[in-house]
This record gives C-alpha cells, sequence and structure tokens, in this order.
C-alpha cells in the first residue's frame, strides 16, 4: 500500500472495540459499533491507516455527506 505522498511507511492500526466506539463529525455524534463507510473499519473493529511521512490518513476519499450522514444515524 502506498500514500498520496508515495510513501510506502504507512501504520495500520486495528483493534476491538465492541460498542464502545464514540465518533464525531461537527455537531453530529453517534457513540456505540464502529460505523461503516468512514474509512475507520465498522462493527467491532476499528481498522485505518495513516502514512508516517505526511500524515494523511490512508484509505478511499473523498467519504460524501449522505455517507456521514447514514453512517452517524441511529
Amino acid at each position: 500500500m502506498k500514500c498520496t505522498c508515495e510513501s510506502e511507511r504507512i501504520l495500520t492500526v486495528s483493534g476491538k472495540v465492541s460498542d464502545m466506539c464514540s465518533t464525531r463529525v461537527g455537531d453530529r455524534e453517534h457513540d456505540g459499533y464502529v460505523p461503516s463507510g468512514l474509512n475507520i473499519g465498522s462493527g467491532d473493529y476499528l481498522e485505518f491507516s495513516v502514512c508516517l511521512d505526511c500524515g494523511k490518513h490512508v484509505g478511499t476519499f473523498p467519504v460524501t455527506e449522505e455517507a456521514v450522514n447514514e453512517a452517524l444515524s441511529d
């Protein structure tokens, strides 16, 4: 995997959080399982990758406003 800056120094994080994940986008909040569609994992698992050279989150972007609304809806 490579970052958009061409670096291959990618940190991948994975953690099992069960239903104890707190997520916020602006004034919208979600507590519970990891919301899918935000490139941070889903369900029980928080999973994401970060470039160690430029600090960018590595994944599929942009995330649409529709995806954010769906992910953070209760």
